[in-house]
């Protein structure tokens, strides 16, 4: 399939999410250069209003309208569909509200700077939503990397924030080394950039009875994959990284990453590895299947099982990431199925998983930073008595530590039973107990600290912590959409998810 023609103003319109960054981009960084001091937070609200403003943009242009068809853009590097629109969305509005809750952190906050790089990755990430080539994707890959590096190490006067940025920029080097080395090989292999055109090439007479290029080209960029979403066993940053970065950049990169990430993962294996793909009698779509439920399992049984013994905080949510990502990765798996209807089921279930995630980690770590910059500390034992100190962000904490377990009415209850029911519907039914029983695991320390929040006693229960109104709005939005994902709003929005999953397959 070669790319689809369009005239200029249709392909303007198809990545005007990513033109309207770059301005916003533009914007920021004027403000940031002639305007005083004092009036940076200007700079904050200006970049968190504009990427929600251009968070409404995906909807717009819409694919399927007659100024937007779907499709391939700009030579093919871009596709333009309902799938990539729907991470789009995720991201810019993760970005949004991270500049919100960054508004009052020390030493990040009152500087201009940050916003610019958040909105520089965003772009990236929504670049990456988009990729139909693998130029295109590890640029997007890259340009989302890069910035992130900066961020995790941006208070340069805090020795751990120094180290998890020296840290993740080590181990994302080695992965995007060993990554592009696998997509130079399927270049090489295929002589086709474009993700629609490699499967077909791979099926040639050169690779008949011989699929091993083939598969070492997919383990490698899998690697790369797995570094990004947290998959273990690539996942030895984390903790240092979400420990040591300023909260705002664990919370922005633990979801906006991940999610655009896996939106790449499930384009990028069910263009390039179809099922129809079999080379010798080797079937390469069987083989990742099999590859991604074995990362499922130990993704979210060492996540699970390791956050039992976290006493830090951001740890704890670092190593429930680890476990969440092992979740999503069910709805991967479940893509083994050779029903259509199955497969739009799974890439649906992994979509509304991401979508839950990113407003239920962002409410939790918006707590985390209201109490760790009221009182400096991230320890979990320091989380007593919070319920009487502030009953609404013991509030807001429970709800999203509830949301993460799977609890209802929360979104996460929704996210985990779409992904285990795909799972069990591609006769994958093994890999939803397992995720089961991880469930009722993570549900033990996410409830320790519900029971720290309630019941332990502290000697600051009488010290109330201040709420800006940027977190106001914060908790306020992210709260309710995790309670109307996990009431009203969750089979809309999968039944919504499913007819969008049909423009993946082509």
């Amino acid at each position: 399939m070669g790319a689809t023609e369009f005239d200029l103003a249709t392909s303007l319109l198809a990545i005007l999410p990513e033109i309207a960054l770059t301005v916003l981009a533009i914007l920021v960084l004027g403000l940031d250069l002639y305007l005083p001091k004092s009036q940076v937070r200007t700079v904050a609200y200006v970049a968190g209003v504009g990427l929600g403003l251009i968070a409404a943009l995906p909807l717009i242009v819409w694919p399927g309208s007659p100024a937007t068809p779907e499709g391939l853009y700009w030579g093919g590097m871009i596709r333009h569909d309902v799938l990539s629109q729907i991470f789009k969305v995720m991201v810019l509005l993760a970005a949004a509200i991270t500049c919100l809750m960054s508004v009052d952190v020390k030493g990040v906050g009152h500087r201009g700077e940050f916003y610019l790089i958040v909105i520089v990755s965003t772009l990236g990430m929504t670049l990456l939503a988009s990729s139909a080539d693998l130029i295109m994707a590890f640029l997007a890959l890259e340009t989302t990397s890069i910035p992130l590096y900066l961020l995790a190490a941006f208070k340069r006067s805090d020795q751990k924030s120094v180290e998890s940025g020296v840290k993740y920029f080590l181990f994302g080097a080695f992965a995007s080394a060993i990554m592009l080395y696998g997509l130079s090989l399927l270049y090489g292999f295929t002589g086709q950039t474009n993700l629609y055109l490699i499967a077909a090439q791979l099926t040639s007479e050169a690779f008949a009875n011989n699929p091993i290029p083939v598969l070492a080209a997919l383990v490698m960029i899998i690697v790369g994959f797995g570094f990004k979403i947290s998959a273990v066993p690539f996942h030895f940053w984390t903790p240092d990284v979400y420990e040591g970065a300023p909260t705002p950049v664990t919370a922005f990169l633990s979801v906006a990453s991940k999610a655009a990430s896996f939106a790449l993962l499930v384009r990028f294996l069910v263009a390039v590895f179809p099922l129809s793909l079999v080379i010798g009698d080797a079937s390469i779509h069987n083989f990742w299947v099999q590859l991604m439920a074995a990362s499922a399992v130990v993704s979210m049984t060492l996540g699970n099982v390791v956050a039992l013994a976290q006493r830090n905080i951001k740890r704890l949510l670092a190593y429930s990431s680890i476990a969440q990502a092992g979740y999503t990765l069910i709805g991967v798996a479940a893509l083994q199925s050779a029903s259509d209807v199955v497969q739009a089921q799974a890439v649906a279930s992994v979509g509304f998983y991401m979508f839950m995630y990113v407003f239920t980690n962002l409410l939790s770590f918006a707590v985390v930073i209201l109490f760790s910059e009221a009182t400096g500390s991230e320890t979990i034992a320091d989380l007593a008595g919070l319920s009487r100190r502030s009953p609404w962000l013991a509030l807001m904490m429970t709800i999203g530590l509830l949301s993460l377990a799977g609890v209802p009415p929360t979104a996460g209850f929704f996210g985990k039973f779409f992904v285990f029911n795909a799972a069990v519907q591609a006769d994958l039914t093994w890999l939803a107990v397992v995720g089961v029983l991880n469930a009722i695991i993570g549900l033990y320390y996410y409830l320790v600290v519900v029971k720290v929040m309630y019941v332990d006693r502290s000697e600051d229960e009488d010290k109330p912590i201040p709420v800006s109104r940027p977190y106001a709005w914060v908790l306020a939005i992210t709260s309710i959409v995790v309670i109307v994902l996990g009431t009203i709003g969750a089979q809309t929005v999968f039944d919504w998810a499913v007819r969008s999953a049909g423009s993946l397959f082509l």
